[in-house]
């Protein structure tokens, strides 16, 4: 049976999961799926393995494009190698075969595609049979041959061998149809093979990634790993999930953030440490939240918001660096400079600027809810007026944000582990960066005296007490590690995903390669 074409695969595709959702049992799958599997017992019943363990190459396609990408239309050379790859589009002749081959991750589409070819004088009857019988789309095949370019131009492989290396049981995505974003993240592996912006965007993070922790190195922070289950959740005002730990018969819950196990290292005496890790917080979901993300957190000490500030500049530039250009331009078109002036601004001056009238720390909850009432805001009629003028601030100002800036000077109420201000009275030394109109990261002069915390966090614990999801419970281990001392130290936090997103333009389920998603039917 000659294989499939790209386009009848493409009429004939069926999605994954088709067959539990409608009752099918092997008895009664689909035309295609039926037919690929006969097609595996088709090599099983010959003495053929269907998904054999000793293949190995000595190419990877972009090294053999690479390397013969000069070969002029119709050269041939003698050099041999074994490749393996998807096969991704197959052309059957009576003597000659043509398919395409792709493989890996690589930056360019043409770097991870190569043609192969199979003719009946070079790979023999036998061969060529059982390779128009057998092979579909999607199946990875492996093969020995020389290198050329084809009378078209096209660089080949020219086989002499070929093997089947692993046989695919269902067809393709439609490779010239672009899949629905739902179906993107909820079939992540089809996305990978049918978009080239998919593996572009699992490369463009890891670059992200390896770049932070490049620029942490060269700062002389030490990464360090701390405990995802937790006795007690903290370092943020969040819900937590909970859960039991059988072992020790107690409740635990998954970390909201990295910090106070980061805190209580560097009261073991560190320099300077940070962690990349994944924080779970069990809240809503949408294009710029996810109950799983990950954060990297980095304290420095003898530090405070402004030596902290300038090291998270400097990840973002290098970030920027390695993705290509300290320049991002939106899809509305505006350009976001990070080469520009990352400016500081207080949240109350920004909000008084927005609201028309000056406001404070002291301004009363009746005037800042007028407010709200009158440009049709909604708000929580259980904040105070500190939490009330964060959330107008978040509404009327954080969006308009389009260049780096440093919100600072936040109500005390705002950020319970940072120091409060030294000069301004009611007011934290804090700071939220937002680009692009969205927060990217935080970072603080944290408090160390042991004493002040100890108040904040008892005060915490009975919100927590009285019902409060998002209050951080008292945590004695850690407040016993600050009363063992602390030197000052500056710290900060930085959404990972958020920063892939501000650099691919893309939404948060984009730039997690398998977000959370609510389960279908």
């Amino acid at each position: 049976m000659p294989a499939l074409s790209e386009e009848t695969s493409a009429e004939s595709v069926i999605e994954p999961g088709t067959e539990r959702a409608t009752g099918f049992s092997d008895e009664n799958l689909p035309e295609q799926l039926r037919l690929r599997r006969e097609k595996r017992q088709r090599l099983l019943d010959g003495g053929v393995a269907a998904y054999p363990a000793d293949l190995s190459r000595t190419h990877t396609l972009s090294e053999v494009r690479k390397q013969w990408g000069h070969l002029g239309i119709g050269e041939e050379t003698y050099d041999e190698v074994t490749i393996g790859g998807r096969v991704i589009f197959a052309r059957n002749t009576g003597k000659l075969c043509f398919a395409t081959l792709q493989d890996g991750f690589t930056l360019t589409e043409n770097g991870e595609r190569l043609q192969v070819m199979l003719s009946l004088v070079e790979v023999g009857e036998t061969a060529l049979d059982a390779w128009k019988a057998v092979v579909d789309l999607g199946d990875f095949v492996w093969l020995r041959g020389r290198v050329i370019a084809s009378k078209r131009g096209e660089l080949s492989v020219l086989a002499a061998e070929w093997r089947m290396a692993s046989k695919a049981l269902r067809p393709l995505p439609v490779l010239h149809k672009d899949l629905s974003e739902e179906s993107r993240v909820r079939q992540r592996h089809n996305d990978l093979i049918a978009r080239v912006a998919a593996r572009e965007m699992v490369r463009l993070r890891a670059a992200i990634t390896s770049a932070l922790r490049k620029t942490c190195e060269r700062w002389g922070f030490i990464e360090v790993e701390t405990p995802v289950l937790q006795t007690i959740h903290g370092g943020a005002a969040a819900r937590p999930f909970n859960t039991h730990l059988n072992a020790f018969n107690l409740p635990m819950s998954l970390r909201i953030a990295l910090e106070l196990y980061l805190k209580r290292v560097m009261s073991g005496g560190a320099d300077r440490v940070y962690e990349i890790g994944r924080v779970f917080r069990n809240e809503g979901v949408d294009s710029s939240h996810s109950p799983e993300f990950t954060m990297l957190e980095a304290y420095q000490s003898w530090g405070d918001q402004f030596t902290i500030a300038q090291f998270t500049k400097e990840l973002l530039l290098d970030a920027a660096d390695v993705v290509g250009s300290r320049q991002i331009t939106r899809p509305d078109a505006q350009v976001i400079d990070l080469n520009g002036e990352w400016r500081w601004l207080p949240m109350y001056e920004g909000l008084s600027e927005a609201l028309g009238f000056e406001v404070d720390v002291n301004t009363e909850y009746a005037v800042l809810s007028a407010a709200a009432t009158k440009r049709g805001l909604t708000y929580d009629p259980k904040w105070g007026a500190d939490r009330l003028a964060k959330g107008l601030f978040d509404d009327l100002v954080e969006p308009t944000l389009l260049q780096p800036t440093y919100v600072c000077d936040y109500p005390a109420v705002i950020q319970p582990l940072a120091r409060r201000h030294r000069s301004k009275p009611g007011l934290i030394e804090a700071w939220d960066l937002i680009i692009g109109g969205m927060e990217r990261g935080t970072g603080y002069t944290e408090l160390i005296d042991p004493v002040i915390q100890r108040e904040i966090l008892s005060a915490q614990s009975l919100q927590a007490a009285a019902g409060d999801p998002e209050a951080m419970q008292l945590d004695e281990e850690f407040l016993t590690a600050l009363e063992q001392g602390c030197p000052p130290l500056g710290g900060m936090g930085l959404g990972v995903d958020r920063l892939v997103m501000l650099f691919s333009n893309a939404g948060i389920r984009e730039t997690i390669l398998f977000p959370l998603l609510r389960p279908q039917g």
